[in-house]
């Protein structure tokens, strides 16, 4: 059934999951497990970034190199989706930043996943979308 799922971020240096998918199949092989697609994020965004502090001439590098190593890792797992990633680092100055998604898909088939982390002088949200393929 395809539904609508709305979801607004703003807890800071917080991980949160919007998938509500659990088993799809009893093998579990085409399943988007939210904590291990979490795991690859978390990885890939502390690995890039360390403890880095905010440079705007490395933010362009930094969000391309969170994004082609979280679709590295999604690739190994050799699972029938397509992916999605975005990645934003925004710099820390004192001026909120507010960020929505809305989704119209499978929920039964398809999921997402959106990790935030931050340090003094930065935060960095990479969201990954994942639609299966063939699925129904």
């Amino acid at each position: 059934s395809n539904q609508l799922l709305r979801v607004a971020g703003g807890n800071p240096f917080g991980c949160f999951s919007t998938s509500p998918l659990e088993a799809m199949d009893d093998e579990g092989e085409n399943e988007f497990l939210v904590e291990q697609v979490n795991e690859i994020v978390k990885t890939a965004i502390t690995k890039t970034l360390g403890s880095s502090q905010y440079n705007k001439e490395r933010v362009s590098v930094w969000t391309g190199q969170i994004i082609d190593e979280c679709l590295k890792e999604l690739a190994k797992l050799n699972k029938p989706f397509k992916y999605v990633v975005t990645c934003i680092i925004m710099q820390k100055n004192g001026a909120p930043m507010h960020t929505a998604l809305a989704l119209h898909w499978d929920t039964k088939t398809d999921g997402n996943s959106s990790i935030q982390v931050g340090n003094d002088t930065m935060d960095c949200i990479t969201t990954v979308y994942a639609c299966l393929i063939g699925g129904h």
